[in-house]
């Protein structure tokens, strides 16, 4: 028997290595050829932790690096368990709570408020620097679920305990870093010694851990405070926790206790309450003579502007809806990307002066023919729709550039109001694993793009990269101009996706470059107790997503 095996990477390298050899070595040796460290393997589309040994030829290994999506993911990971066993080393009695993602790090906060000071965030970022360099093993642990819940009990984990009660597997994998032992959604690094660069920054209630900046994981990621995000986060984690319904487990808890009615209802009158309090802002600053909404895909824009016009007609205005669409450039005079193809996102895709002579007129009281754009000819026409602004009448003004300042430049900053529409996930897994608010708009975009257009999954799953870097650039720069946020999550809304998307994601083939993203958020789906969409209201901003809605 050979004690030999042949790898061929992706690249179109041939190795031949030691049988047994780890992945950790063969990355190690590889690592020259890579601009960033190596932190997780793939094979045959399926992903690998570089503890796993190589017994067999392999066709097609690929390394995935920090510089690329899913390898952030790992060292975000890896770098959060790394806090939390710190934490435990000098701090005991301090629990850590990881919250949401915020200026390039993640959000935590202490589960005993006296903890919090930044004489104890500094002993603890000095302690995960110091277990960096001790190179401690993160070693992990296939064990059965029922062992699974010991650990969890004995380790006070009561939120993994309550998850795992309603998963389906047989197994859980158990990592275990400095003698403390946890629970992971996803894959993770061998060593403390991979996770050379991070800071704990002081923020709030809390504090931030700072990762390496996506666009150049050489460095940190800059640290720009974001008030704002972090007070409707805030708002919405602590309406979470009223409700009972802060994780997964107490969400499925909710759902077999037969408390899916009473979730909803009051889910969905905390959406209207704060439509009707942004409504009531509108009105007390008199002057306001255009609303812009803004926020990044499938944040539930088109329903929250409708929901807010009948709002609006409440305390006394006559809305009107303009898109920034119709505003649109001719199709020849659309800038392209850096793929040579047309950047319909732009703000150059849009006649900013004919859009500003328009609004500005409006509101001194002139009559305008508002443009409609022709997307089949790529032309913007007139069909003789006018529109004069009387006192009481007001501008709901829908697009992604809503918030640029740019975009309106003419409009004295008084006679404008701009909201910012996201979908701000405040449920987590557990008290260690959060939900990307990423994750949870993907899902009710696929959905919809099925629903309404017909459009394949895996096509969604291709073009989401080319939406966040427009949303990187054109919506999430602006958030904190907003004058209000408004969160359109709803905190049972995934368990009522969750029937509708599986499906769907499992259409996705094995071959397909797509799979191991589609792999991943089933396993995130796989948490989840079922809901029945028949039961969310016809006005609920869901049906937005999944069909039915009062407002089409």
């Amino acid at each position: 028997m050979s004690d030999q095996v042949k790898v061929q990477l992706t690249t179109g390298q041939i190795l031949e290595v030691e049988k047994g050899i780890k992945l950790q070595e063969i990355a190690s040796r590889m690592q020259k050829d890579y601009p960033y460290p190596i932190m997780i393997a793939k094979m045959e589309n399926h992903f690998k932790e570089l503890c796993a040994c190589v017994t067999q030829d392999i066709q097609d290994l690929e390394f995935i690096h920090l510089g690329q999506k899913d390898g952030m993911r790992v060292y975000q990971r890896s770098a959060t368990f790394l806090l939390i066993a710190a934490a435990k080393r000098v701090l005991s009695d301090c629990h850590i709570l990881v919250n949401h993602h915020i200026a390039g790090g993640f959000f935590c906060e202490f589960s005993n408020v006296h903890c919090c000071n930044e004489e104890n965030i500094k002993v603890i970022e000095k302690m995960m620097h110091q277990m960096v360099q001790e190179a401690l093993p993160i070693e992990k642990k296939v064990v059965s679920v029922d062992e699974a819940l010991k650990i969890f009990s004995k380790e006070d984990m009561l939120d993994k305990k309550n998850l795992f009660k309603y998963r389906r597997t047989s197994t859980v994998n158990i990592y275990t870093l400095d003698g403390v032992k946890n629970y992971f959604y996803g894959y993770m690094l061998t060593n403390t010694s991979q996770i050379p660069l991070f800071e704990l920054i002081p923020y709030a209630h809390g504090f931030v851990l700072q990762f390496p900046d996506e666009k150049d994981p050489s460095k940190l990621a800059p640290f720009v405070p974001q008030p704002k995000l972090s007070h409707i986060f805030r708002e919405s984690e602590r309406w979470a926790r009223i409700l009972g319904v802060d994780t997964v487990g107490a969400l499925n808890d909710a759902i077999a206790n037969g408390k899916s009615d009473e979730l909803i209802k009051v889910s969905e009158a905390l959406h209207e309450k704060k439509i009707a309090q942004i409504a009531d802002k509108i009105v007390e600053r008199k002057n306001v003579k255009l609303i812009m909404i803004a926020g990044p895909s499938s944040s539930g824009k088109t329903t929250t502007a409708k929901r807010l016009c009948i709002q609006l007609k409440v305390n006394g205005l006559k809305p009107h809806v303009i898109s920034i669409d119709d505003y649109f450039v001719n199709r020849e005079q659309t800038p392209r990307d850096e793929y040579g193809e047309y950047d319909f996102e732009a703000l150059e895709a849009i006649d900013i002066e004919l859009f500003n002579q328009h609004m500005k007129a409006l509101i001194q009281g002139e009559t305008v023919e508002i443009p409609s754009f022709n997307f089949v000819l790529g032309k913007r026409e007139y069909h003789g729709h006018t529109l004069h602004l009387a006192e009481d009448e007001v501008l709901v003004i829908e697009g992604i550039h809503g918030l640029n300042e740019k975009l309106s430049y003419a409009i004295p900053k008084e006679n404008k109001f701009k909201i910012y529409v996201s979908c701000l996930t405040q449920l987590n897994i557990d008290e260690h694993n959060r939900i990307p608010t990423t994750d949870t708009r993907l899902i009710r975009r696929m959905i919809r793009d099925n629903q309404y257009r017909g459009t394949e999954p895996e096509k969604t799953l291709a073009i989401w990269a080319s939406v966040r870097r427009g949303e990187n650039k054109n919506i999430f720069p602006f958030q904190e101009e907003a004058d209000v946020m408004l969160n359109t999550v709803l905190i049972y809304e995934l368990a009522a996706l969750k029937a509708l998307a599986e499906p769907l994601l499992f259409r996705i083939s094995r071959n397909s470059p797509y799979y191991s993203e589609a792999k991943r958020m089933l396993k995130f789906l796989e948490y989840f107790l079922p809901m029945d969409t028949s039961d969310i209201p016809s006005n609920s901003l869901l049906r937005e997503f999944v069909g039915g809605s009062s407002f089409e």
